[in-house]
């Protein structure tokens, strides 16, 4: 469909709108492929983040757990110091889970203390990373569209050019 505009148009104005629409339809292609490769990108930044994320969870969710068999421990060692003062297989047994549970959490708080920072390392790492080559893939498309813009550009004036020189 043209409008009527274009319609009662010459023959040679018809033909720029043409090109015009040409590169327009050029650049449409370009711009989307430009959209589809940022939302990978990003979303690859995003999921690394999501496994990362789920895993330092995971770990403070192991060390809680640690926490609460510590603080059950503890309960029953007194509850066996309190029950039987006179039998102390039942005390050093309490004793003994006590200090297991105990052990294990203080391993995990290590754990989880150094697989955090190393998060926030790998992290920071990963996002600028990811950033650096999002902004060469945008450099990469703008060249590209520069180019094509270029392109039409010497197009339309060659056009125009050859439809002087044949007017004249």
């Amino acid at each position: 469909y043209l409008p009527s505009s274009v319609r009662g148009a010459s023959k040679e104005t018809t033909k720029v709108f043409n090109k015009v629409s040409e590169c327009f339809e050029k650049s449409r292609k370009l711009e989307a492929r430009v959209s589809s490769d940022e939302d990978l990108k990003l979303s690859d930044t995003l999921r690394y983040y999501l496994r990362d994320t789920s895993a330092a969870k995971d770990l403070l969710y192991r060390r809680t757990r640690a926490l609460a068999d510590y603080e059950n421990a503890n309960k029953d060692l007194d509850k066996a110091r309190a029950k039987n003062r006179n039998v102390q297989q039942e005390v050093a047994v309490a004793e003994q889970a006590q200090q297991r549970a105990c052990e294990k959490y203080e391993h995990l708080s290590d754990l989880a203390k150094s697989e955090l920072t190393d998060f926030k390392k790998r992290r920071v790492g990963a996002f600028r990373k990811n950033l650096v080559e999002l902004a060469e893939l945008e450099i990469k498309h703008a060249k590209a569209l520069n180019q094509l813009y270029r392109n039409c550009i010497a197009q339309l004036k060659e056009d125009g050019r050859g439809g002087k020189a044949q007017a004249q």
